[in-house]
């Protein structure tokens, strides 16, 4: 993992305009927030359109991250406000990878808070662009290449048949998620003073490539882009694209698919995020 301060990130405090936090308590824990690029980035999976796809490295990066008490319950579908009894702020940036670990690793503890006890049932963050000549990029471009200027840089191969080919795939927008409470097997979020408890923002990288156990008719495969526009893009084997050289070789319906499809990767488990860039409530 690596970090570096925040650069002057302000989206998530100019659109959370609900009640002034109170750090003001005595009784405190310890938050840790943690990303999850589920089984489809640690094991690999197949795409709607038959590809089996891997990952190597799934590098992200997040900023503003903040973890809130609210009342009432965050909506995150409708993009409302958020009421805010109390709040935790992570102030600097993160660049972690999702694909790290095998294939049975866990969700990457992506940094610790001290926080006020109490049901933390909303979570926001910010997918922004690795700043240009930063630590990071310097560190991480010596194996996968430059990734200053994106705020996702994947690295992967994919094979259908008797064709295989790797591929980068880079994503130089910014987006800022607005979520909920965690939806999953487990209660997050719940701090007992002294105590430890955990929150999670869930990456669903399915709803780029779709997936080939769902029938094709399945909702998140009708808006799902698949493997097969990023295939078509192949030279030598190799897949090398971003935002900008999708638009210039994509048809126009194939490249609004894409640029539809990604602000609906955040998620807090299964719990549905509004991401404020596109003004998209997650459904899926």
């Amino acid at each position: 993992m690596f970090k570096t301060r925040a650069f002057g990130l302000l989206l998530i405090g100019l659109l959370l305009m609900g009640t002034s936090a109170s750090f003001a308590q005595d009784a405190t824990g310890t938050l840790s927030i943690y990303a999850n690029g589920e089984d489809f980035v640690r094991q690999g999976f197949v795409s709607k359109d038959g590809w089996a796809i891997t990952f190597d490295h799934v590098y992200i990066t997040l900023g503003a991250i903040a973890a809130y008490q609210t009342d009432p319950p965050y909506e995150a579908v409708m993009g409302d406000e958020i009421s805010v009894i109390n709040e935790a702020n992570l102030p600097d940036v993160y660049t972690i990878d999702l694909a790290a670990g095998d294939e049975d690793a866990e969700p990457i503890l992506v940094a610790e808070v001290a926080a006020p006890e109490g049901r933390y049932n909303a979570l926001t963050w910010a997918m922004v662009p690795v700043p240009e000549g930063s630590e990071i990029s310097s560190e991480i471009s010596d194996e996968v290449g430059d990734i200053a200027g994106y705020s996702l840089f994947v690295v992967g191969t994919a094979t259908k048949e008797d064709t295989t080919l790797t591929f980068t795939i880079k994503i130089e927008q910014a987006y800022t998620y607005i979520c909920g409470e965690y939806v999953g097997d487990e209660r997050k979020g719940i701090l007992d003073a002294d105590d430890v408890a955990d929150l999670e923002m869930t990456f669903h990288f399915d709803h780029i490539f779709g997936d080939g156990d769902l029938p094709l008719d399945d909702g998140l495969n009708e808006g799902a882009p698949g493997f097969a526009p990023f295939a078509a893009l192949a030279a030598d084997g190799q897949i090398d694209v971003d935002l900008a050289a999708l638009e210039a070789a994509l048809s126009a319906a194939d490249y609004q698919m894409v640029v539809d499809i990604l602000p609906t990767l955040g998620h807090v488990g299964e719990g549905h995020c509004y991401e404020a860039v596109s003004g998209y409530g997650q459904h899926e």
